[in-house]
Order: C-alpha cells, then structure tokens, then sequence
C-alpha cells in the first residue's frame, strides 16, 4: 500500500512529500509550512470549480446528444446554430479588445521559427529538444531523405563525398538565397574576412564582394582576417558559417567552410501531458525532477554508444563580436514552455480532505511553477527567459470560462509563491471544439498574460466526432484535411490571433509533422505553416527543426501577417459537420478504414500501457514510422466509435479486425525484448484490453478523451509486474 503523509487537508504520497520538500523547495525562499497551507487551501477552493466545469462539459454533450436525435432527418443549420447559442455552447461575441501581454521574451514575441514538443519523462530527449536552438544543416540534409541516393549518392557508414558534395551544393544554394551577395554565388568565396565592419567576401580571381544586405551580416568569432565563424541574420533568425581548413569537410571547400549552422528550435515544449504516461506519485515525481533539472541548469543524461559513454548537458550561450567590435551573445538553448495536463484527470499523488484524488492539471499548475521559480534566481547558470517569466501551455480547455479558470488558478499560484502577477504567462491550446469556435472569449480572459495559441488536428478532430457522434457517420479520416470544418478552423486560429493583437506578444502556432522520417515531404508542405501567417509549427526532431527553419528564412511571417484581414467571421464554417453525405463505401474500403485506425491504436497503446512509453515512433500498417502521441489514439478510436453508433460496421467486424491487427503489431514489434504480445491469449493482454476500452466504450468517454481508460489500464499494468504502489 501507498504510504501517505498528512499534511493539513491534504494526504499526499511519502515519495512526492519528500520531493517537494527535499528537492523542489531547498533553494527558494519559501517557507515549507506556508507553502503546504498554501497548496491546500488552492485545492479546496479550487477543486469544485474544477468539477463544476467538467459537469457543464457533460450537460452540453448531452443535450447536443438529445438535438442530433431529434433532428437527424431534418437537419438545419439555422436550428442548429440557433441551439447551440441557447445552450451557451456558443457565446456571445467579445468586443474587440488587444492583449497587453508584457515580459515575453523575443523567441516568443518577435522571432519566427520551429518549437520542439517533446515527452519530459525522458531525460535525454529533453535535453536534446532544449539544445535544438541550433543544428547543423550539413547534418540534417546528410543523414535524411531531402538529399535523394540518386547518382552514387547513397548514405552509408562511412562519409560519402558524392553525397556531400550534394549536401555542400544545397547548402550554399541556401545562403545564396537567405544572405546573398553581390553579383555571385557563396559557391565562389574563396575567402571570408571582416573589413571595417562589413563582411567582406573574396572569389580566387581576387575580386571581393559584399553582402547585398548589409544588416544580414550579426557577427563573427576568430580574427577579422581569418573568421572561424560568420554570423548572419535573415527573417528574425541567425545562420552561422563555422570556418576550418584543417577539418575533414572544410578542407576540401573552396572557403574552408566546414559546416552551416542554423538558428532552428526558438522554443522547446517540456511535455507533461499527450506525450508522457504519467498515472501516480512515482511517474509525477520523475517527470517533475526532470523539469527542476532544466530550470536548475543541472540536468544530465548519460548513455551508450558502441564502446563509448557520452553525457547530455545543457548547452552554454554563444558569443561573437559584433560588427562593431562589441560582444553578442545568443542563446545556445530553446526557451522552454511546460506544458501541464488539462482539467479532465486526477492523480492520486495528493488526496483532499475527502480522501478523493486531487485534479492533476491543479498539482501540474503549481509544482511547474514552483520549480521554474528556481529558474528565476540571478545565480542560475542558464537563464530560459531573460523577462523572468514562465512559460505554462494548458492544453483541452472547452470555452472561455475554463480559460478563466486556468487564469484563475495561475493568479492564486503566483500569490503562494510570492511571484509578481503575470510572471505566469499561458498558452491556449486551440485543440476543443468549443474553444476554438469562441477563440476570442477565450483570449480576452487571459488578455494579460497569453502567449501561445496553436492548432492541433487530431485532438481537435476527435473533439469533433464526438461532438457529433449522433448526428450521422463521419467522412473517412483522410478526407478529414480537406473538410470545410478544418481548413476554416485553421484559418481561423489565425484571423483571431491577429484581430486580438497576438502579433508583437505571443505565438501564433500550428501543428506536428508527424513523420520525423519523411523530411523531404516536411520541406515541400510544412512551408505552408508560415504561409498561413504562424510564427511558429511543431516538428518531432531537432533534425525537423533545422529543415523546418529554412521555411522562414522563405517566408516573412511578419509580412505575411500583416497582409492577413482580421476582418473574416469564419464561425459557420467551422460549424459545418463532416458527415458522409453517401455512405455508398465498399466493404473492402470500410475494412480498409478500420484496419488503419486499429493498427494505429495498437502501434501506440501497446508501448503506452507495458512500457510507459507516451510518445513514439510507431509504423502504421504501411510499415512508415510515425511520431505518435494520445492524440492520435482520440482521433482513431472516435472513429471506430462513430462507425460503430452509426452502423457502418459491427462489433464482430471490428473486433475481428483488432485481433487481426495485433498480431501485425506483434510482429512489427518482434525486435524489441521489452515487448510483451497481444496475441494469441487476449484476454491476458491489458494493453488489448485498452484498445478494446477505448473503441467499444468510446461513445462513452468524456469529450472522446484517452486518457481515463489509457490511466487506469496502466496501472493495472504496472501493479501486475509489481512496479507500482497503489493505495
């Protein structure tokens, strides 16, 4: 049994007791007791609220449930959009109002560029993730897909000049275009120099040339005669030339270049939520250390490379002298956003005075922040926000008043840690159907201390099955992308962005590429993410992350910005249901479907539930890894649910299916030797227990959220192998 401390109201876990008061308060003054007492009297005052809101969730699913009933063969728009207001589902339309968010650092306010999601359960992740801030683009072409085998260009072991060569040629194709000179190519320089000030360049006929812009040109490290690094700005974002004749690469370069470094991750977020498993005491407390060794600047992770053992640190700033003689100095790290769970789930790690599970998105709220406060001494070693504020994205809130909520909690969180009011700055997820049809309300609530909003299309697809779930069979989920709903969705998220004056102080973001090893697919779609007027987009990988910031070095995203009217009421587009209109499918495309969406569930449930893995590559029934996270379990399991409610397909059929597509995830699986087979004895599998839960009893399921089956078989789980305590 788990051994429980009491403290005032509360009864919390000897192990997260003992975090808290060991490791997180030590270095902070912060008295102990007055932050317990603190930390109780937020639960008590905060937890019913809590409830309240998830209770209204239930109401509005319920009635919009009863209308879909009643109305499914005489639908109408007008009817629809007339209950929805009736029900408060639909608010009222906020006057138009600008955000006056202060203390928001550049990388957030000003600077467009890549953000690394990332699980922060994982140590060494996590540290690559907050190093992303710069990448070299030799690797990142080098070892993916953008640079084609083609012509003996083949990747191998061992260094391969021809594909070097073509690496070489892209990069300087890159720089031509981003950082040009006068009248030639970088391709050539012979050599780099600064001459009063300027960059000056030198061809081997030994006429010198110049920057076409001058401002491109930030800094240098080395001697002005014989720089061993070249600073360039474009767009917001830094390049760096990185000189040496004597270095494999450099040597065979016309200029001696070597590398081209490239300004990549401008924000990283520590993941708290979708992509971790974290259901108790234990797994909060791991996740939390994590996070206290970012803020502390003291996080390491070692591990194995052939004969080798290498350690993860964190990466120090980077200095050049400026063109003025004068020292720069630019960060060498990501700044960090948390992002905390949501509103839905309880965590046993703290019990309230009713010995009920207090609300995780409550304990995320406040242990977060208390940790980041170490973050906001003078003596830390690496600062993440040089404003001291902190960075905390709630995720799945419905409408405006769970906005206020989270607002709410963040001002009674600054009062018991003693933080001015604002040092909390938020991101919205724009992922809930609610919100993002009355995204200005929501905005307004949190007017002074936002800093992010994004898209996100599986949770915010899930959301919009469920929602509907009585009126009719959804289309087929890849036709998802192109359905009037989305695309205005996505467009929306934007227009409202900038009618509330995001532009200046926060992010404006879009969604994952989610297939970390189709890099040359990335670079030809995801531009159209700064096209759409985002300063920012997630990718999986630092390697992502590089690729991706050559897109604004393409695209101005405080241009494109400023050409887009906010003047656009998109909400009875966003309305329109992505129903079949013919359900004439064949039988061997609807199998097709749920063979899809069942391999899918099972690539990522089966990792989640035996290995508390969160996030992973898992192939999909096409044998292409893809950067899985619970989003992708909402999506895919409110499918099938739909299918099912609606009468496309049977609970034989499917069930068939899932037990047919387990044993393709079996054998998918069949290297890794922590992996436990579903088949063939199911009913022993939790993990094919789990998938079942989640379409069978998706109907059922709170807004279409994973997480209370994916919680609850996980524990059950770990209490079968004897890795959890339970009480």
């Amino acid at each position: 049994m788990q051994k429980y401390i009491k403290v005032g109201n509360l009864q919390v876990s000897e192990l997260f007791y003992d975090f808290i008061n060991l490791e997180a308060i030590p270095g902070l003054e912060i008295d102990q007791a007055n932050f317990w007492s603190g930390f109780d009297a937020l639960i008590h005052e905060l937890s019913p609220a809590n409830k309240q809101l998830l209770d209204e969730r239930m109401q509005l699913q319920m009635s919009i449930n009863k209308w879909h009933r009643e109305h499914k063969e005489t639908f109408k728009f007008d009817q629809y959009k007339s209950f929805l207001q009736e029900i408060g589902y639909l608010e009222p339309r906020a006057e138009d109002f600008k955000i006056s968010t202060r203390n928001v650092d550049r990388e957030v306010a000003t600077q467009a560029g890549p953000q690394l999601v990332v699980p922060l359960d994982n140590a060494r992740y996590a540290l690559n993730a907050a190093n992303a801030r710069w990448g070299s683009l030799y690797d990142a072409l080098y070892g993916t897909d953008v640079i084609s085998n083609e012509d003996g260009a083949e990747a191998g072991k061992g260094y391969n000049p021809v594909r070097g060569a073509k690496v070489i040629a892209f990069a300087k194709k890159f720089l031509d275009e981003a950082v040009a000179l006068v009248d030639v190519s970088h391709t050539e320089v012979e050599k780099y120099e600064i001459v009063d000030g300027k960059l000056c360049a030198t061809l081997s006929n030994g006429i010198k040339t110049e920057l076409k812009n001058e401002l491109n040109f930030s800094g240098f490290q080395g001697l002005p005669d014989a720089p061993t690094a070249i600073l360039l700005a474009n767009n917001g974002l830094h390049i760096e030339i990185q000189i040496d004749r004597d270095h494999r690469i450099g040597k065979e370069d016309l200029a001696g270049v070597k590398d081209v470094y490239l300004e990549a991750a401008l924000s990283t977020l520590m993941d708290c939520e979708d992509s971790i498993a974290a259901v108790d005491a234990e797994d909060k407390v791991h996740v939390y250390r994590n996070w206290l060794g970012l803020m502390k600047g003291n996080l390491t992770s070692s591990f194995e490379r052939g004969n080798n053992t290498f350690t993860r640190t964190l990466n120090p700033d980077r200095t050049y002298t400026s063109p003025n003689g004068e020292t720069v100095t630019l960060p060498g790290r990501s700044l960090m956003f948390v992002r905390n769970v949501g509103h839905l789930m309880t965590n046993s790690a703290i019990l309230d005075k009713n010995e009920e599970e207090v609300p995780e998105g409550i304990m995320d709220g406040v242990l977060t922040a208390l940790i980041a406060k170490h973050n906001l001494k003078e003596d830390v070693p690496f600062k993440n926000s040089n404003h001291n504020s902190i960075y905390i994205v709630k995720p799945k809130m419905h409408g405006s008043k769970e906005v206020a909520f989270a607002n709410r909690l963040f001002n009674r969180i600054e009062d018991i840690l003693d933080l001015p009011r604002y040092t909390i700055k938020i991101g919205v997820m724009d992922e809930e159907r609610r919100t993002s049809l009355n995204l200005k309300a929501c905005i307004f609530e949190v007017k002074e201390r936002i800093a992010f909003i994004n898209t996100g299309f599986l949770d915010r697809t899930g959301d919009e099955i469920h929602t509907s779930m009585e009126a009719g069979a959804v289309i087929r989920k890849n036709d998802m992308k192109n359905a009037t709903w989305l695309k205005s969705y996505e467009t929306s998220n934007v227009v409202v962005g900038i009618d509330c004056g995001l532009p200046g102080h926060a992010q404006i973001g879009k969604g994952m590429w989610a297939m970390p090893d189709l890099m040359s697919a990335m670079l030809e779609q995801k531009v159209a993410h700064p096209k759409a007027g985002a300063n920012t987009a997630w990718v999986p990988s630092p390697t992502a992350a590089t690729l991706h910031a050559l897109h604004y070095h393409q695209i101005d995203v405080n241009e494109v910005q400023k050409e887009i009217s906010s003047s656009q009421d998109l909400q009875d587009d966003i309305l329109q249901l992505p129903l079949a209109e013919n359900m004439n499918w064949s039988a061997e495309e609807i199998q097709q479907e749920l063979d899809n969406n069942t391999q899918g569930i099972f690539g990522y449930v089966v990792r989640w539930i035996d290995q508390g893995v969160g996030c992973s590559k898992v192939p999909d029934i096409n044998n292409i890894d893809l950067m899985e996270d619970r989003a992708t379990l909402r999506i895919s399991s409110q499918h099938i649910a739909n299918w099912l409610h609606q009468g496309i397909c049977t609970e034989e059929q499917v069930l068939e299916t899932m037990k047919r597509m387990a044993q393709i995830v079996d054998e998918q699986n069949a290297e890794d030797p922590l992996y436990r087979s579903m088949a063939p004895n199911f009913t022993d599998s939790v993990a094919f227990s789990a998938a079942c839960d989640l379409v069978f009893n998706g109907c059922k399921q709170p807004n279409g959220y994973t997480e209370p089956i994916l919680h609850n078989r996980r524990i059950e789980a770990k209490a079968k192998s004897g890795t959890v305590v339970t009480r």
